[in-house]
């Protein structure tokens, strides 16, 4: 601005964009971006991490006791019944059935749980667990039709 148009219509202020200028511009004062965009983000890695999880405990790579044990972070907002659902041959009737014999509710989360319930559950589930789809154990069949686990 030259001198004649600063006379004439006086100093101007600068203006801080509007929120909806901000969010269009991505700069809501965060350099990652919308806050709706982060939860977005992180709402994907926690369900590509718990889907990976999901499928080494369904494949036997994986223990779910252990799971419940270490509690890692992928889980600490999953419900206890979901992750008892991933093993083999456990659905909602089994682990409904289990769960009401500790008893706990199936929508109480692996991270409220205390360090107590989480180690009295993964022994129970241990307990309960058949030896062939504990992990690390291989199953031989042999020409008789018995199946031997070593």
């Amino acid at each position: 601005m030259n001198a004649t148009a600063l006379m004439i219509r006086g100093p101007q202020q600068m203006q801080a964009p509007t929120r909806a200028e901000a969010h269009r511009e991505g700069r809501d004062g965060d350099p990652q971006g919308p806050q709706h965009m982060q939860a977005l983000q992180r709402a994907n890695e926690v369900r590509l991490a718990r889907a990976e999880l999901k499928r080494r405990i369904a494949v036997g790579q994986l223990n779910a006791a252990e799971v419940i044990r270490s509690a890692p972070w992928e889980v600490q907002t999953m419900a206890v019944a979901e992750l008892l659902m991933s093993q083999r041959r456990w659905g909602h009737t089994r682990a409904r059935r289990f769960l009401a014999g500790i008893p706990m509710a199936e929508t109480k989360t692996i991270g409220s749980m205390t360090d107590r319930q989480r180690d009295t559950l993964a022994s129970m589930l241990t307990a309960v667990t058949p030896r062939s789809t504990r992990p690390g154990e291989q199953r031989e069949q042999h020409a008789n039709g018995a199946v031997q686990v070593a």
